[in-house]
C-alpha cells in the first residue's frame, strides 16, 4: 500500500512536470485539451485517498500516464523529441509518441477499472472481469476518439495539433487498436501482482 510520503513525492514531481509543461507550450489551446485529464484527476485522487485508497501499482501507473500526457501537451504529440529520436532509430516515417500515449490509455485505465470493479464486487469471476475491463477500455478509447472528432468539427483547422493524425486516415482506428492491446497486456502482465496488492489494501481497510 502506498504511503503518504510516497504519494507526496509523486505529487511534487508531477507538479514540477506540470509547471514545466505549462511554460511556453507549442500551442496553448492544445495544452489545455491534452492536460485537462491530469487537472481533473488530481482532486479526485485526493478526495478518494482515505475512503477508497488505490493500490501502489495504480498510483504509480497514474503518475506515469500523467507525465506522458503532460509531455504531449507541452510539445503536442506529433512533435515530442523522443518520438523523433525513436523514428530515427527505427526508420519510422512518423512520430509515434501518440501511439505510445494510446497504449498507456489502454494500459493504465485497465488496472484502474479492474480495481474499481473487483473491489466493489461489481463483477464476480476472473474471466468476466477480464472481459468487462477490456470492453471498458475499448469504449473509453472510442469515446476519446469521438471527443477528438467533435473538437475537429468545432475547431476546424485549429484542432489539428490536438488530433495529431500526421496524415494517417486510419489514425483513429490505430489509436483504438493500440489502446485495446494496452488493456489486454496490462491484465495479462500485471494481473497477479495487482491481485496481491488489492488484497493488502482491502485487508488494511478492514482494520
Amino acid at each position: 500500500m502506498a504511503t503518504n510520503r510516497e504519494l507526496l513525492w509523486l505529487l511534487v514531481v508531477l507538479l514540477a512536470v506540470l509547471v514545466w509543461s505549462w511554460i511556453e507550450p507549442f500551442d496553448r489551446a492544445t495544452w489545455w485539451l491534452e492536460a485537462i485529464p491530469v487537472l481533473m484527476a488530481l482532486p479526485v485522487l485526493y478526495l478518494t485517498r482515505r475512503g477508497f485508497p488505490l493500490t501502489r501499482l495504480s498510483y504509480y501507473l497514474i503518475f506515469l500516464h500523467a507525465v506522458i500526457l503532460l509531455v504531449g501537451a507541452h510539445y503536442t504529440y506529433a512533435r515530442v523529441p523522443l518520438g523523433f529520436l525513436v523514428a530515427d532509430w527505427f526508420d519510422f516515417t512518423r512520430n509515434h509518441y501518440d501511439r505510445f500515449g494510446h497504449l498507456a490509455q489502454g494500459f493504465v485505465p485497465a488496472i484502474l477499472a479492474r480495481e474499481v470493479l473487483w473491489r466493489n464486487r461489481v463483477v464476480a469471476g476472473r474471466y468476466w472481469l477480464f472481459f468487462l475491463v477490456t470492453c471498458f477500455c475499448l469504449a473509453f478509447s472510442a469515446f476519446y476518439e469521438l471527443l477528438e472528432w467533435l473538437t475537429a468539427v468545432v475547431g476546424g483547422d485549429g484542432s489539428v495539433e490536438f488530433l495529431g493524425t500526421q496524415g494517417d486516415v486510419w489514425d483513429a482506428q490505430w489509436d483504438m487498436f493500440i489502446a485495446l492491446l494496452g488493456a489486454i497486456s496490462a491484465q495479462l502482465l500485471l494481473g497477479g501482482w495487482h491481485d496481491r496488492q488489492m488484497a493488502v489494501v482491502t485487508g488494511s481497510m478492514k482494520h
